[in-house]
C-alpha cells in the first residue's frame, strides 16, 4: 500500500541540536510536496511554538501538545484540554511538593513560579521565551498541557492508580518525560496517535497508508499507530525497539535517507 502521509516530529527530529533544520531536511520535504504527499508535524509544543518552523518548511498541518490540539490546513479539527478539576489537582499537589507548573493555553503561557531556575534551563535548551509569571492562568484559561519540573520517577506519585485500577492522585491525566527535569502532563486519553488518528479521520487516509518519524518517548505511540514507525538514529533505544526502521541521525541526513528508504523520494 503507498504512503500518502507523513508526521514529523519536531525536536529531535525535524531539528537538530543547534535548534536548526538541516538543508537536506528542507529539501526532502520539499520533493514530498511535489509528489503531494501529505507533510504534517506532531509535536509537544503548541501551536505558537511551532509555528516558526512550520513557516520555515512550508506546513499548514500539526499535531500540537502532544496530540491535544490538531488542525488540517488551518482548520482546528480536534480540541482536548484538561478538566479544571484535573488542573486544580495538580495545581495543589505541585505547590505541596514544591514543584513548579507551566501552564500551556491556546495563546499563551505562564509559570506558578517567577525565574525558576529549571524553567529558565529547560526553555533556554529550546530556544523559546521563558514563560511569564501568572500563578492563576489555569483558572481562566483552557489549558491543552501542563510542564511540570521533577526528578525521574517523582511524576509517578501523581498518576498512580489504586489497585482497581482506577484510582489517581491527579485524575484523567498522565505523564511523559520529555527532559531530565521535566514531564508533560497531558489527557489521559491524549497522544500524538490519538491526534493522528483524528486528522486521518478527518482525510479518509487508513494509518497503513501513514509514515511517522521521531525520536523520544511522546513519539512511541505514534511510531506503532501508523503504517510506518520510523526512528531517527538519535532516537532513545526504547523508541528504537519499537520502530519498523531505524534511520540515520538528525545530522547526518536522517529524514532524507529515511524517506528514501521506504521509496517516498
Amino acid at each position: 500500500m503507498p504512503y500518502k502521509i507523513v508526521f514529523f516530529d519536531i525536536d529531535g527530529t525535524l531539528i537538530n541540536g543547534h535548534k536548526q533544520i538541516p538543508q537536506d531536511t528542507i529539501e526532502a520535504i520539499k520533493q514530498l510536496k511535489a509528489s503531494n504527499i501529505h507533510v504534517v508535524i506532531a509535536t509537544g509544543r503548541s501551536p505558537y511554538h511551532l509555528k516558526p518552523i512550520a513557516e520555515e518548511v512550508g506546513i499548514d498541518s500539526y499535531i500540537s501538545f502532544n496530540g491535544s490540539i490538531v488542525v488540517h490546513q488551518g482548520e482546528l479539527i480536534h480540541r482536548q484540554p484538561i478538566s479544571v478539576h484535573s488542573l486544580q489537582a495538580l495545581d495543589q499537589m505541585a505547590k505541596s511538593n514544591s514543584h513548579p507548573l507551566v501552564y500551556l493555553g491556546d495563546e499563551g503561557y505562564y509559570a506558578n513560579h517567577d525565574q525558576h531556575p529549571h524553567i529558565l534551563e529547560t526553555f533556554h535548551e529550546l530556544n523559546i521565551q521563558p514563560p511569564a509569571y501568572n500563578p492563576d492562568y489555569w483558572k481562566d484559561n483552557s489549558i491543552f498541557q501542563v510542564m511540570m519540573y521533577c526528578q525521574h520517577n517523582e511524576e509517578l506519585s501523581y498518576v498512580q492508580v489504586d489497585e482497581e485500577g482506577t484510582a489517581q492522585s491527579v485524575p484523567d491525566v498522565k505523564a511523559v518525560r520529555w527532559h531530565a527535569l521535566s514531564v508533560d502532563i497531558i489527557p489521559a486519553v491524549g497522544s500524538k496517535a490519538r491526534g493522528i488518528e483524528a486528522l486521518l479521520n478527518h482525510m479518509g487516509i487508513s494509518p497503513a497508508e501513514a509514515v511517522a518519524f521521531g525520536d523520544a518517548l511522546n513519539d512511541r505511540e505514534m511510531l506503532s499507530y501508523v503504517g510506518m514507525g520510523i526512528a531517527m538514529g538519535n532516537a532513545l533505544d526504547e523508541l528504537k525497539a519499537l520502530a519498523n526502521f531505524t534511520t540515520r541521525h538528525v545530522n547526518d541526513g536522517g529524514i532524507r535517507y529515511g524517506l528514501q528508504h521506504i521509496g517516498l523520494i
